[in-house]
């Protein structure tokens, strides 16, 4: 009788949803379905962006179950997750534990790289066509384009912040791979040829996933970019007094005694980003002199933790609010 009932309700569904998405939903629970039609709804719309606050929130709340539920494979074999009650830790940890509520190791520094889709495995092909020839006749700008006063070099450097917040291989250090630009494309590519590291397969212990990579970014919106995925590189960048963060008297990143920059992320960086970190390293100071002066019982600790939640927020709000809504397609 179950199983009528769905069979009927998605024959229903069917006629309000693309067929791209048929296959899917007929996998989903009808309570699923159901939240998928409107989503659906809301996107043909493209009204997501205009919803009032708390439509807004359930819709992303939403979005984000389907896409757990139905739209990510499960990579490497990981400790059971313990449940935990978010009272306990209502602050950043470190390593980016403790904050999905059913599995204290979720996105925290190391975590396997989900999937969408299963692996392919044609190693003989994968420079075939070649990326440099790819990348040099689809994004090659035949024309200069005016984007007038809402793009610029500055986006650059807050995308590449972003990135710094949420991902990066970890890499075999063991080897190097060159690319080197086809002859037919050698005098268009700004990089005729660079060598970088592979990035570092692991076992996952699955039979239809053989291997995977790892994340040694935090991938949760917590500003690790300027604190650091790590306890080790949290420390570096801390003063401890007051809850404040290491900045330089000039306004810079402050320099260690081989002079690199001292901020929570600072590979593959560049005068950009490090603009950035100093900037939210500053908002964070800021922040703490804010809440030192409204609650003066605060120890550094928690001045850091309410600090460091306020300043994470504000970027996810620019980039959510701001920058989404305003880049050019």
């Amino acid at each position: 009788m179950a199983f009528i009932t769905k069979t009927l309700l998605n024959n229903i569904l069917r006629r309000f949803i693309h067929q791209d998405f048929h296959e899917a939903v007929s996998s989903m629970t009808i309570t699923d379905a159901f939240l998928f039609l409107m989503v659906h709804s809301v996107d043909k719309l493209g009204i997501w962006h205009r919803l009032p606050v708390i439509l807004g929130l359930i819709y992303l709340a939403v979005r984000r179950h389907l896409h757990q539920q139905y739209n990510l494979i499960n990579v490497g074999k990981t400790p059971s997750g313990v449940r935990f009650s978010p009272g306990d830790y209502p602050y950043r940890t470190a390593d980016g534990s403790y904050n999905d509520p059913f599995n204290e190791g979720a996105g925290s520094q190391g975590s396997f790289f989900g999937r969408n889709i299963m692996p392919v495995h044609q190693t003989d092909k994968l420079m075939k066509p070649d990326p440099m020839v790819v990348a040099t006749k689809l994004l090659t700008r035949t024309q200069y384009k005016d984007t007038d006063k809402q793009f610029n070099m500055i986006a650059a450097s807050w995308i590449q912040f972003m990135i710094h917040d949420w991902i990066d291989h970890m890499e075999n250090t063991n080897q190097k791979v060159e690319l080197i630009a086809p002859k037919e494309v050698a005098n268009k590519c700004p990089l005729s040829s660079f060598k970088f590291y592979p990035t570092r397969e692991f076992p996952t212990g699955f039979y239809d996933i053989k291997s995977g990579a790892k994340n040694i970014r935090t991938p949760w919106w917590d500003g690790s970019v300027i604190y650091g995925s790590n306890k080790e590189r949290l420390q570096k960048v801390r003063t401890f007094t007051d809850g404040k963060l290491k900045i330089s008297e000039d306004g810079l990143l402050q320099q260690d005694e081989d002079g690199i920059p001292i901020s929570g992320d600072i590979r593959n960086s560049w005068a950009g980003v490090s603009t950035l970190q100093a900037l939210f390293i500053k908002e964070h100071n800021a922040v703490c002199d804010t809440l030192k002066k409204e609650y003066p019982d605060l120890n550094d600790e928690e001045l850091y933790r309410y600090a460091r939640l306020v300043t994470s927020a504000v970027i996810a709000k620019i980039h959510t609010i701001d920058w989404t809504v305003t880049t050019p397609e």
